[in-house]
């Protein structure tokens, strides 16, 4: 009897047990609810776009253009105030010419920008007379003499970036006298009778000090274009003998690496 009691009691704590076990077994995993504010997760382009061309590092390009060039100061001042007086037998032109050359892009923020070059560059002025009377009309006699000055500008410009492609530039110039000539042609009947080049460069400041500035635009591909104006600040007579400055107008195209 004692033994029945036994095990009904084995019986009875072996099903509590596996009843403890089961519901253990079945009971699910809660997860906490997040209490927190919720946050936008961003959303990253795969593609990143500069808000200016100024950005993006340092660039190296190469730029070619047009020079439309004069002198302009007290000397010619008096000159052309003589050929006032010739009822318009003396008259004064710009000059032609060309530049080309190097410069480096030196970005200073997002929107600014730092830009030295080296160019070989083309100035002068052009005069041209004829015999003031009009019975001598017949023989069309001229005489036009050139100034045929070349320099090597470094310039040092800042640029100011308005929109994307957009821009201002402005700042001071160095400019070294590498050649001058003055070539005097004279002519008659349509012929011509005198054409001669004289060495000047003896006669000119070695070096000369401008300003220079203008506007242009800069591509994304690296093309750009621009136009400009150089106004020279000392003058061209190394022996202050007259008083004539550099003017020049420039139109450039160019391409950064």
């Amino acid at each position: 009897m004692k033994s029945f009691r036994i095990a009904g009691l084995l019986a009875a704590a072996a099903l509590v047990v596996s009843s403890f076990s089961a519901q253990a077994q079945i009971q699910p995993h809660r997860v906490p609810a997040y209490t927190g504010k919720a946050q936008a997760r961003p959303v990253r382009s795969s593609t990143s776009y500069s808000s200016s061309s100024a950005a993006g590092g340092a660039k190296i390009g190469v730029r070619a253009g047009l020079n439309v060039s004069d002198w302009s100061g007290d000397a010619v001042n008096s000159v052309m105030d003589l050929a006032g007086y010739t009822n318009g037998a003396v008259t004064k032109e710009m000059k032609p010419g060309f530049h080309a050359g190097l410069y480096a892009t030196l970005p200073l923020g997002p929107r600014f920008a730092i830009e030295p070059g080296v160019l070989y560059s083309e100035k002068g002025t052009v005069l041209t007379g004829r015999i003031p009377l009009e019975q001598f009309d017949f023989l069309n006699a001229r005489v036009k003499a050139t100034a045929r000055m070349a320099y090597l500008d470094i310039p040092l410009v800042a640029k100011a970036y308005l929109t994307d492609g957009f821009y201002l530039y402005a700042g001071p110039q160095a400019s070294v006298l590498l050649a001058g000539k003055a070539r005097v042609n004279a002519s008659a009947l349509g012929f011509s009778a005198f054409n001669q080049d004289f060495d000047i460069k003896e006669q000119f400041r070695p070096v000369d000090f401008s300003v220079t500035g203008g506007l242009g635009y800069q591509s994304q591909s690296g093309l750009g274009v621009s136009a400009g104006y150089d106004y020279g600040l000392s003058s061209l007579d190394k022996n202050n003998n007259f008083d004539a400055q550099n003017r020049v107008i420039k139109a450039s195209i160019n391409y950064s690496f």
